[in-house]
């Protein structure tokens, strides 16, 4: 353990400029083009076999101990950034107008090859095989995770175990919260294209409202849920954008709602899905008008194996210290690891990134955030602790 210290140590410099690197030249979901080539320009100078161009821009690279053969231990990383324009004085700012690394996937990426690196300085102390994931298009739907699984990430040798992480402000550098079972929400997409007639204000009886409609299709969905879930399921079903281009005088042909909902139970989340669709179609038929209900179905729940969850923590304990491994509760965020957890047992779990004494604490997908670099000294050692404790098992 000391010695992956030291080594997390040695190459944190390393690690902060990649970490500056992908910071500054972010790429947005299955563009991740000069991502991929600065990470196959790292795993050939350490002479580290891979495949890219999978699901994309997908990296894959297989790092093999030398001692007898053993288990698959896989390592994940995302690598695509947001369409936010980042508020920053910063040298390493971003340079792509509109884009930024706004969700920490930067940091991710980075971690990973600090921890590439380490455990290839170790790689005569284990056996087995050490699977790198460089995913892209974790920010869009369906997500990258599912495409490489199509393409066999998994396999070729077959995974035992994956570990995920992700940038957390809120929690302190030197920190790492998980829980076992449910880690992250399931979400999904809400479109209602609502078609009226429109016409004159004045003049209701002439007009077909699709304002009303989509009002009337809110509230009622809203009270379906806080009704009907007898369960006290967490839930949130928000709706954040509602467009009519009418005036205050003039009633609008069409509108259009967008919304999100996230649950952590299947059931319960197929049957809002399905009373939405039917309260749109009832709306559109008592209006005499029409509602598309666009349901684009995102991420399953992240479940963490309990049994995985036990081992990490006590290995997290034992690298970090007890104090630093936090029990957190589920959050409503949502993640494309959960594909992996759906086929292999794993877990996901969150890396501090925030210093309350330097300031850094903004929020995840907001224009100005930003990590405590000293995370990824921590985050790099950390995956690389695992990877050779899993390895031994």
């Amino acid at each position: 353990m000391n010695t992956v210290k030291q080594l997390a140590v040695r190459y944190y410099s390393k690690i902060v400029e990649y970490r500056r690197h992908f910071h500054q030249h972010p790429e947005l979901s299955g563009q991740e083009k000069n991502t991929a080539e600065y990470i196959c320009s790292f795993l050939d100078l350490l002479e580290i076999p891979y495949q890219s161009h999978v699901a994309g821009y997908g990296i894959v690279a297989l790092l093999q101990g030398e001692k007898s053969e053993g288990k698959t231990v896989a390592l994940r990383a995302d690598m695509d950034a947001l369409p936010i324009q980042e508020q920053s004085d910063k040298l390493y700012r971003s340079q792509t107008d509109g884009v930024s690394h706004a969700c920490g996937h930067d940091l991710h990426t980075a971690c990973l090859l600090g921890a590439l690196h380490i455990l290839n300085d170790l790689k005569s102390e284990f056996g087995g095989t050490v699977k790198a994931i460089f995913q892209p298009s974790e920010e869009e739907y369906a997500g990258g995770a599912k495409f490489m699984i199509e393409e066999d990430v998994l396999q070729n040798p077959e995974v035992d175990v994956i570990f995920g992480l992700h940038a957390t402000p809120g929690m302190e550098t030197g920190q790492v919260g998980v829980c076992g079972g449910g880690m992250m929400a399931s979400t999904d997409e809400l479109r209602l294209h609502i078609l009226g007639k429109g016409g004159h204000a004045a003049l209701p009886d002439e007009v077909i409202n699709p304002i009303d409609m989509g009002i009337e299709v809110i509230l009622k969905i809203k009270d379906f849920v806080n009704r009907q879930n007898k369960k006290n399921i967490p839930t949130v079903l928000t709706f954040g954008r509602f467009i009519a281009e009418g005036k205050n005088n003039v009633i609008p042909d069409r509108t259009e709602i967008a919304g999100t909902l996230r649950t952590v139970d299947e059931e319960w989340r197929s049957t809002v899905l399905c009373k939405l669709t039917k309260i749109a179609k009832t709306t559109a038929e008592n209006y005499d008008g029409e509602i598309v209900a666009d349901i684009r179905n995102g991420y399953p729940m992240v479940m963490n194996d309990e049994t995985v969850t036990k081992r990490f923590v006590k290995y997290a304990q034992t690298y970090l210290g007890s104090e630093n491994v936090l029990n957190i509760p589920l959050r409503m965020t949502a993640e494309d690891f959960a594909y992996y957890l759906q086929e292999k047992p794993g877990v996901f779990f969150r890396l501090g990134t925030s210093n309350t004494e330097k300031g850094i604490m903004q929020k995840l997908h907001s224009a100005d955030f930003d990590v405590d670099e000293k995370s990824m000294e921590t985050g790099s050692g950390l995956l690389a602790w695992i990877a050779l404790q899993e390895l031994k098992n």
